[in-house]
């Protein structure tokens, strides 16, 4: 039985041109030797190539659902003997890393990527800009054509890898990034949110005036980011003459909430108790993100100023893993009287322990 091309890419039989590309682009990023070290990644490599490029021709396609890769191979496509028709046949190349360098533009863009930990904000007209909280493909959507979250005004979160063309090509300067505060609210922060930006910037007109253009940039917040997270525009800021125009970042900043505190994935709220409260005892209702009331028995408990009740799951989604939480922190704000009546000052004396 011959190769299963649609199997190779996980696609169905009727799949679209663009799901093909787009099964190619993953699984060739995905299995590509010089990211992929596993036994039978290279193998993998080159199968997929095959497929792609025998479902990416309307041709070679045609008669491999017809005949098969038999068909494909032995030579179908058209009638046999004289004046019966051009016969069609078709071998792989073998080379899977000139497929995928048709595809992407180079054979191993992934060596020219560098600094995985350096900070975000800078990079080159064809900087991809990447956040290490994401669990993404950091070359998807930027590789392969179409339009992709990362192409020319996509955004990504945070930290750029500089990727660099040939050497002896004059690069175009770019102004430094045009930084933004983006405030969210812990609410929006816990379930995710949709936020809509809108820019003015200068573009440059063919005839080489300038012109003002108003556009609107969508960030798609997801649940758990935490503050400082930058989510980058690639050149969307003004245009200027031989320049590349300059990105465009913003950081998201945590807006104050009237209950809650942010501590990474934590929320942490005060309860305001009197001293008589911590000293003897009390019974509270402490609020949390979802609006639900969680009672807290301080009964028999003598609170300090430092005492900290900690309610596991009740905090804000972990950016890696949204379906955890992280916890609840209740702290207290002790209230002590202003003044003492002097037979109090007496009875506290002779009670309470030096």
């Amino acid at each position: 039985m011959g190769k299963d091309y649609y199997r190779i890419l996980g696609i169905a039989k009727g799949a679209s041109d663009d799901e093909i590309k787009k099964a190619y682009r993953k699984l060739a990023l995905k299995y590509h030797p010089d990211k992929n070290k596993a036994a039978g990644a290279e193998e993998r490599f080159k199968e997929v190539a095959e497929a792609y490029e025998v479902l990416s021709d309307k041709k070679k396609r045609e008669i491999y659902d017809s005949h098969g890769e038999e068909g494909l191979k032995g030579g179908m496509g058209g009638q046999h003997g004289p004046g019966g028709g051009q016969q069609f046949s078709y071998t792989f190349h073998g080379d899977p890393k000139a497929t995928f360098a048709q595809f992407f533009g180079s054979s191993s863009p992934f060596q020219a990527f560098f600094d995985m930990n350096g900070g975000g904000g800078g990079g080159g007209s064809t900087g991809l800009f990447f956040d290490r909280e994401m669990d993404v493909d950091p070359f998807e959507g930027m590789l392969g054509g179409g339009a992709r979250p990362g192409g020319p005004g996509g955004a990504f979160r945070s930290h750029s890898f500089n990727f660099h063309g040939s050497p002896n090509r004059k690069e175009k300067s770019q102004d430094p990034p045009i930084e933004h505060d983006l405030y969210v609210s812990l609410e929006d922060i816990a379930r995710g949110c949709v936020k809509k930006m809108k820019i003015s910037r200068r573009v440059i007109q063919p005839d080489g005036t300038s012109k003002k253009e108003d556009k609107v940039l969508t960030i798609h917040v997801k649940p758990g980011w935490k503050a400082g997270t930058k989510i980058t525009f690639q050149k969307e800021g003004d245009q200027g003459r031989n320049k590349i125009p300059a990105d465009i970042v913003f950081i998201i900043r945590d807006k104050t909430h009237p209950l809650f505190k942010r501590e990474g994935s934590d929320i942490r709220y005060t309860a305001k108790i009197s001293l008589k409260q911590a000293l003897c005892g009390t019974i509270l209702e402490v609020p949390t993100m979802s609006g639900e009331k969680l009672t807290v028995n301080l009964q028999g408990e003598i609170v300090k100023p430092h005492t900290v009740k900690r309610f596991p799951n009740y905090g804000l989604p972990f950016p890696k893993e949204p379906t955890r939480k992280g916890d609840l922190l209740v702290a207290f704000d002790i209230k002590f009287p202003d003044r003492l009546a002097s037979g109090v000052k007496e009875i506290l004396a002779d009670t309470l322990p030096n």
